[in-house]
């Protein structure tokens, strides 16, 4: 059976500002935990094709895969889908992103099946995507709201010597 997740997090920052900071793959390495480094190998201004590397897990093994993102500024959405698919038949995400007040409501949805000779199955998946996924929002949240903060303390300092 498909696995399927679905989590959300709030991020007390302006749309635009997590708007611009998820959607620039290139810093992905300092917005998320997980990945070591983040190739853009290709981006025709509507879909950013790349390569993910995330840092050795308790093994030593690093993973890599390519994916394609496609966002929509107007739906605030995002549909992406593994092209190196590794272990799974398929991987599709969809971000959506919602205002609330001043912050921002950034949900994150995967549906993927493994392959029969995955080292883990669509239940396995599911339980650590939902793991991983709920550390990664937190991470990414926590950044996020660091660098706007920052953004209006400089910005509220005003000009030097004024």
């Amino acid at each position: 059976m498909p696995g399927h997740t679905d989590n959300a997090i709030v991020i007390d920052a302006p749309m635009d500002v997590v708007w611009s900071m998820t959607n620039d793959v290139r810093s992905w390495p300092e917005l998320f935990s997980e990945y070591a480094s983040a190739e853009v190998l290709a981006d025709d201004g509507t879909t950013i094709r790349f390569r993910l590397t995330t840092h050795p897990d308790e093994s030593g093994r690093q993973w890599t895969w390519v994916s394609e993102r496609t966002p929509d500024p107007a739906t605030r959405t995002v549909r992406a889908q593994r092209i190196e698919t590794g272990p799974f038949e398929y991987m599709n995400l969809y971000w959506e992103y919602r205002e609330e007040g001043g912050s921002v409501s950034m949900r994150w949805v995967q549906d993927f099946q493994m392959k029969p000779d995955a080292p883990f199955d669509d239940h396995t998946m599911t339980e650590r995507l939902n793991r991983t996924s709920r550390v990664q929002q937190a991470h990414v949240r926590d950044r996020i709201e660091e660098r706007y903060r920052a953004m209006t303390a400089t910005a509220d300092a005003g000009p030097p010597g004024a």
